[in-house]
């Protein structure tokens, strides 16, 4: 950007700068991890509102089309809210919603009703939507140029490290409170020892997210007493100047990008379906309870972790669209393992498509915003809106799942890694760079 060569010219000023950024990053990096805590968190609640309300996997996956489907409403509202103010002030936005979002499972664990629960998670999800928007360009803005790249796979590295804290406090607070009674064990009780059942279990469900609230808000007081590089600053404020419909128009135009988008979509919505349905699948293919299932859940998370660093290790080698469409053709093998192999080898293959989704969301990204320059800002946002995919392929997966079976279920992030790997094949085809930008 133009504004950070200016405000990076002289060593002692660009010594400054760096000084100023420093603290600055860390709490947005802070923020990277807190949206990987939420996403993470709430993907077991589909096993635990089908048991608490006896209800479909279908009707419980309503969970994620609220969470993700928040993300598709919020994010282009958080680039015109960054347009028209500051990253700070998405930032704390962002942060606001999602602490009143968190806040509101205490009175939904009170009314105990579904729909409450669902209000909640769409206000926790719309926040992180507008913070995601906020943090990635940030990062960004917040030093040189020439390692906005680093600077933004470091942020991204703690992300994971926030899925693996979420699914850990799932696993900890939320499955072992949830009573083993079946859907027929329930239907014969009486409403007041039914109501009491129900009440523990949502409670259980309401203590880790109130406390989310409380570490979200000591962040947001953080982020507000903060001073902000004018790097920061400036880079939103030269987006005031863009025309909106011509950004728009050029971006709707890009078949690359629309690609991308598409990309990222099927992406998250393979993503959603592998984790959410951890879970139904480990109970399904070798027995056991919610809680003793969590377990795999959080091995697949650290598989996750340890693989998005050995992915961008092999990307410094490795053409990251060629990786892209290896890992995602990896990906549907194993789904397609695990819907033939059911057993121990089939929850093994669900464990491991995390290594395959390892590297995606990032690289997709970079891929899919490779040479758009000023209309990037409004290209994050359409990605960050392809997270729709995480709200209408579960769905999928549940009506699957409600026909065929969770092991059946597999077949549909099957199908969408497949999409995903043919993205890399047309990056390939295109005879691109395949390098991925400062914006990754």
């Amino acid at each position: 950007m133009a504004s950070e060569t200016a405000t990076s010219a002289g060593g002692g000023r660009h010594a400054a700068r760096i000084g100023t950024g420093r603290l600055p990053f860390i709490l947005i990096t802070a923020c990277f991890a807190a949206w990987g805590v939420a996403a993470n968190m709430t993907d077991p609640l589909v096993q635990v509102f089908s048991r608490v309300f006896s209800m479909s996997t279908l009707q419980a996956s309503l969970v994620q089309f609220a969470y993700y489907g928040a993300y598709f409403c919020l994010a282009l509202p958080a680039a015109f809210l960054i347009r028209r103010f500051s990253y700070r002030a998405g930032i704390l936005t962002g942060l606001g919603c999602a602490i009143l979002g968190a806040v509101m499972f205490y009175p939904a664990s009170l009314t105990m009703t579904y729909g409450t629960f669902l209000a909640a998670l769409f206000l926790l999800a719309g926040g992180l939507s507008i913070l995601e928007t906020s943090a990635n360009p940030l990062v960004i803005a917040l030093g040189p140029q020439a390692t906005a790249t680093r600077r933004l796979n470091l942020a991204q590295a703690f992300n994971p490290v926030g899925t693996n804290i979420g699914v850990l406090l799932s696993t900890v607070l939320i499955l072992p409170h949830l009573n083993p009674a079946s859907a027929e064990d329930r239907a014969g009780l009486g409403r007041e020892a039914l109501l009491a059942m129900r009440s523990a279990e949502l409670q259980a469900v309401m203590t880790p997210y109130v406390g989310f609230a409380a570490v979200l808000a000591v962040l947001w007081l953080a982020v507000a007493l903060c001073p902000m590089p004018a790097a920061g600053e400036s880079a939103a404020a030269a987006d005031r100047q863009l025309r909106v419909g011509a950004t728009l128009r050029r971006l709707a135009a890009n078949r690359h990008y629309r690609l991308g988008v598409a990309a990222q979509f099927f992406n998250v919505g393979a993503q959603t379906c592998v984790w959410t349905f951890t879970i139904p699948y480990v109970i399904a293919a070798i027995g056991g309870t919610e809680a003793q299932a969590g377990w795999y859940l959080q091995a697949s998370l650290l598989v996750f972790l340890v693989s998005r660093f050995v992915m961008t290790w092999v990307m410094g080698r490795v053409r990251p669209a060629l990786l892209l469409a290896l890992m995602a053709a990896l990906g549907a093998g194993l789904c397609l393992v695990a819907v033939l192999l059911p057993g121990g080898i089939g929850v093994a293959a669900v464990v491991a498509c995390s290594a395959a989704l390892s590297l995606m969301f990032p690289t997709i990204y970079g891929i899919a915003l490779e040479g758009l320059g000023a209309d990037t800002k409004f290209g994050s946002a359409g990605l960050v809106m392809a997270i729709l995919g995480g709200a209408l392929l579960p769905l999928v997966f549940g009506a699957v799942a409600d026909a065929a079976g969770p092991v059946a279920g597999y077949l549909v992030p099957g199908g969408c890694f497949l999409l995903v790997a043919a993205y890399g094949l047309f990056d390939l085809r295109a005879g691109r760079g395949g390098k991925i930008s400062g914006v990754t």
